[in-house]
């Protein structure tokens, strides 16, 4: 019986590491609270970091969602890459 338990516990971890890994990364992956640290991250080397920020952060509250590194990878985001500002160019950094 022990045994049984023993196996069912490691696969109930497993799927939810499983789980955990598919919603890695993504739309809707983050919580607002998770923003900021992203966001800073993703400004950590321009030199107009307090704009990125801004910008970067109404982004990712509405979108969930910030792509790794310091730029490019939007495709991991479309919400994030598909952002425009009145001008018709992209709004997220």
């Amino acid at each position: 019986m022990a045994k049984l338990e023993a196996s069912f516990f490691f696969f109930l971890l497993l799927c939810i590491a499983v789980i955990d890994l598919s919603q890695a990364g993504g739309e809707g992956s983050l919580t607002r609270a998770q923003c900021p640290h992203a966001c800073g991250v993703r400004c950590s080397k321009t030199h107009h970091r307090g704009n990125c920020l801004d910008t970067c952060n109404s982004c990712c509250r509405a979108c969930l969602c910030v792509p790794s590194g310091f730029v490019g990878h939007k495709d991991e985001c479309p919400c994030y890459r598909d952002r425009k500002t009145h001008d018709g160019k992209p709004k997220c950094p």
